[in-house]
């Protein structure tokens, strides 16, 4: 069976009473191409070291027949293994759906298998599993995704990090020993471990589990040779014991999984990006624009007062902010981190006259309201605590150890759910809040399950409630991101690190998978208050454009150059975001690893950002070729200003480049432009129009 994408074939081979396989996942092939013939050309010969009859783990890998790598199912029944041999029984296949069902009556287990593709090519895998005995089955561990991996792939690229430093990618050989890894915190946290690409010279393979909580994944070699030599790739939820106990008929579906393949890096990016606006994130009026944000925090943190609100919501407007977003400190007792988490009410200490006349002052200033939540948290110094101590995780008679002062709510309890739904729908109803930022800043500890669960099902809940607010997912920062949040929210904060420099490894890792109008690109303040580097405003300003752009920094401590350049750069982004959110990004290569330079291109417009963290090795840095555009039109290039002020020194044909240069698509993806990249800190925003 074969399904087609537009550029894409995956072609499964179908045994009744045998196996699933994946015999082709590549470029789309032929119509009419003879698929026996292609899986013949693929079948091996039985070697001396493997069984007798050669084991055949496919798309439901399971410990038989002398296979002993990482099996799809891990199923118990009366406390005991439960050995499996699920064969293929029957199949359907509809537009670009395909099913397999496969079967162990011995054994009493059915598993359904999902494949689909969608926008952008992206395939998608699914596994249900119905417990068909007469006993209770308690699964331990379901892949939602294993897939023979084509030979062909031979490297890959992991992610890991830290608080602040997310998404740090590391390429390597697929060693003999493959890689495991395993949550065990109640999300991703930010090593990133439920991304991953695999690489075959240019061509790159991506995987995703769109899953909120732990979750597993193993990249396992064929090392023993018992199979056919493919790796296998399995993505799959975190289990814990007695989570999942299927009593008889009952059954279980996986989060689902996500491929796209990309004849490069931008074409995957691509892929996943026309997949997640078509079909993951949560559907805006027509194309709606992505507002500026001014966030309170770096301003103000928990000195906050009406007044104080005022003066930095005037002086945002001031700049062209469009969204103001009241952080941390408005509820309860909250004068430091260690109180007052899920005490919803909002403070008569910190607004005698409630948050009314602030939201109207906002609102005056051409503004609309956002507001910070974090509800799946609780404070030992709370009045939720007091009145309910049994609500946080905890093991009884133990000791209860807080991070960051604070515990997390089991969200498995339908009461706990009930009173945040409650408290949030009040919130949303009693005030005109357009924007909730929704935080999440502590590991769960003592696991339990249900807690991703939960989350999904308050977040459905408030927006079927109230579908014209918009939510901004953070944890920390990075630490829980992937697509199942983005179904439900409309966009991530990316790192609590806004440093320039930092960002500009943080935003290219996340726009590998996820488009630039989900990803929260702030303008920080100078010094940055986790690095201490400082940096130019301009250099902040271009980079943060490339985003959904925001400031987190106090305009009154700014200078006037300062406000006039971040202005600047506001009313660009304003100009601009409708390509930089609708349109194809590119990832531009350059000689100096120290330069990072994209290009989102759309409708025949195109902006591109080229910039230098380092100091270059010579002092002519090469010239920025673009990508993606028509090799035989011309365009206009010219470069916005304000200019980087120590680099616009060494900018020949000044006027020109205000004016506008024309030259072809051809020109520009081959010679490319001298722009001076040689001093550190230095960024140019090139502007495209296509002319003829």
């Amino acid at each position: 069976m074969r399904l087609d994408g537009e550029a894409l074939t995956l072609v499964i081979a179908l045994e009744k009473g045998g196996a699933a396989d994946c015999v082709y996942l590549g470029a789309r092939l032929p119509d009419g191409d003879d698929l026996a013939m292609l899986a013949s050309a693929t079948a091996r010969g039985r070697h001396e070291s493997q069984p007798d009859i050669p084991p055949r783990p496919g798309l439901l890998p399971e410990r038989k027949g002398g296979w002993s790598g990482t099996p799809a199912l891990d199923l118990r029944r009366d406390g005991r293994a439960l050995p499996t041999d699920c064969r293929v029984s029957d199949w359907d296949c509809a537009g670009q759906t395909l099913g397999v069902r496969l079967a162990d009556p011995l054994s009493g287990v059915e598993a359904r298998l999902v494949w689909q593709i969608g926008a952008g090519d992206v395939l998608t895998s699914r596994l249900t599993l119905t417990n068909t005995g007469p006993a209770p089955l308690a699964v331990e561990a379901l892949a939602a995704l294993a897939l023979p991996v084509p030979r062909r792939f031979a490297e890959l690229t992991s992610f890991a990090g830290r608080w602040a430093g997310e998404m740090q990618e590391h390429r390597r050989p697929i060693a003999p020993d493959g890689l495991m890894r395993r949550t065990a915190i109640g999300k991703q946290g930010f090593g990133g471990g439920n991304w991953l690409l695999l690489h075959s010279g240019e061509e790159v393979l991506g995987a995703h589990l769109a899953w909120s909580g732990d979750h597993w994944l193993a990249l396992a070699p064929d090392k023993q040779g018992a199979g056919d030599g493919r790796a296998l790739l399995l993505m799959g939820a975190e289990l814990q014991a007695g989570e999942a106990v299927l009593a008889p008929g009952e059954s279980i579906t996986t989060p689902a999984a996500h491929l796209a393949l990309g004849a490069d890096r931008s074409a995957l990016a691509q892929a996943f990006h026309a997949y997640a606006r078509a079909e993951v994130l949560p559907a805006r009026a027509a194309w709606a624009p992505r507002k500026v944000h001014l966030n309170s925090w770096e301003a103000l943190a928990f000195d906050l007062s009406e007044d104080k609100l005022v003066a930095l919501a005037e002086n945002a407007a001031s700049l062209g902010i469009e969204r103001f977003v009241l952080d941390d400190g408005w509820f309860g007792g909250r004068r430091n981190d260690q109180t007052s988490l899920g005490d919803w009410f909002v403070s008569p200490d910190v607004f005698p006259n409630g948050l009314a006349p602030l939201i109207a002052r906002v609102h005056a200033l051409g503004m609309d309201f956002g507001l910070w939540v974090e509800p799946e948290m609780i404070s030992p110094d709370s009045d939720l605590t007091r009145a309910h101590p049994d609500w946080c995780l905890h093991h009884e008679a133990r000791e209860r150890p807080t991070m960051r002062g604070q515990l997390a709510l089991d969200m498995a309890r339908p009461e706990v759910r009930d009173y945040l739904f409650t408290r949030l729908d009040a919130l949303l109803g009693e005030h005109p809040i357009a924007y909730l930022k929704w935080d999440h800043n502590r590991d769960l500890f003592p696991s339990a399950p249900g807690q991703a669960e939960g989350f999904y099902a308050l977040v459905d809940r408030l927006r079927a409630a109230h579908p014209q607010v918009e939510i901004e997912s953070c944890s920390s920062g990075g630490g829980r991101i992937d697509f199942g949040v983005l179904a439900r929210t409309h966009r991530v904060w990316p790192s609590d690190n806004n440093d320039t420099i930092e960002r500009l490894r943080i935003i290219p890792a996340w726009s590998q998978f996820l488009p630039l109008e989900v990803l929260g690109s702030h303008v920080g303040p100078s010094p940055n208050p986790i690095t201490g580097r400082r940096l130019a405003m301009d250099f902040r300003a271009k980079v943060a454009v490339f985003g959904h752009m925001g400031v987190e920094a106090d305009p009154a401590r700014m200078s006037d150059k300062e406000r006039e350049a971040l202005a600047a750069h506001i009313a660009l982004y304003k100009a601009w975001r409708s390509v930089l959110h609708q349109g194809a990004l590119h990832r531009l290569a350059h000689p100096d690893p120290n330069v990072t330079a994209m290009m989102v291109a759309h409708e025949g417009k195109a902006l591109a950002l080229a910039a230098q963290a380092g100091f270059s090795p010579v002092f002519d840095a090469a010239p920025v070729r673009l990508a993606g555009l028509d090799a035989q039109a011309r365009y206009r290039v010219t470069l916005p200003e304000p200019w980087p002020p120590r680099a616009r020194h060494y900018l020949a044909n000044a006027d020109g480049w205000r004016e506008g240069l024309v030259l072809s698509g051809t020109a520009l993806m081959t010679q490319g432009l001298a722009l001076p990249l040689t001093h550190p800190e230095t960024a140019w925003i090139i502007v495209l129009e296509k002319i003829a």
